[in-house]
């Protein structure tokens, strides 16, 4: 299953101080190589919380890109809730140490220095784990079990996750075939339209249906645009063969039931 997770760590998110960048990003850097966003959680920086929504995350089994809370101040906990969720102990990795040494000795900052001692914490991470390189600032993220850990800042870790999809998934790139079919649906209920999806997913296997209604809106130009639905079905794999069976049979269905149909536009 070509399939991944996003979790998403962060007051700064859920409060709204700071816009989520990594929703859309890790969307389409997924689409662009064949592959699909599975599930997406926002989660606050409460320790508890994190250990338990992490070991349930581990225990799917799906590959996960996690964002935020690997930093080495006192509101960053993810390093040690994934090791907590793992029941690992959490240990200093001696390459990414020897990365933030070079950090530091770039700033012109000594070794002994307490602001060294600091960043050190950020290389602490559950025993075990592989460094993510980081080319934004050279101060690796981990992975471990599947999941890949990330700085919150975008410049950071979106650099990382392409990184990590190209040296670890790239023989699963645009291996699955995905095909969909939509039609704009004007003067219908839903009610009326969910016999013929219930038809169609009884019908043909595999094929999904979906309708997504839309209120009444002016459009930049000042057009008014009628209530309407956006009804379509999609596929994947060996059900993508049957998607123009299926859609034949929907459009029939629609036109039976005096729908105004208007193709959609990408």
């Amino acid at each position: 299953m070509n399939a991944f997770n996003l979790i998403i760590i962060g007051d700064e998110i859920l409060h709204g101080s700071r816009q989520d960048k990594h929703f859309a990003f890790f969307k389409s850097l997924l689409e662009s190589r064949g592959l699909k966003l599975n599930q997406v959680q926002y989660l606050p920086d409460e320790p508890e919380l994190l250990v338990k929504q992490l070991r349930r995350s581990f225990s799917d089994g799906l590959p996960t890109f996690v964002t935020g809370g690997i930093g080495s101040t006192p509101d960053d906990h993810t390093r040690q809730a994934a090791a907590s969720a793992l029941d690992l102990p959490v240990v200093r990795h001696p390459e990414a140490a020897k990365f933030i040494e070079g950090v530091t000795l770039k700033r012109g900052e000594p070794l002994d220095s307490p602001e060294h001692a600091q960043r050190l914490k950020m290389a602490d991470f559950p025993e075990g784990a592989e460094l993510v390189p980081n080319p934004f600032n050279n101060i690796a993220g981990f992975s471990i079990r599947g999941h890949y850990f990330f700085p919150g800042f975008p410049v950071m870790a979106h650099p990382m996750a392409e990184w990590v999809l190209e040296t670890y998934y790239a023989d699963r790139f645009n291996q699955t075939e995905r095909g969909s079919r939509s039609v704009y649906v004007f003067d219908q209920p839903e009610s009326r339209i969910t016999p013929i999806m219930e038809h169609l997913e009884r019908a043909y296997a595999g094929i999904r249906s979906y309708s997504l209604p839309t209120v009444g809106r002016t459009d930049s130009d000042g057009r008014y645009i009628p209530p309407h639905i956006e009804f379509g079905i999609k596929a994947e794999g060996e059900a993508c063969r049957l998607l123009d069976a299926a859609w034949a049979d929907a459009l029939q269905g629609l036109q039976a039931i005096g729908a105004t149909l208007k193709e959609t536009v990408e």
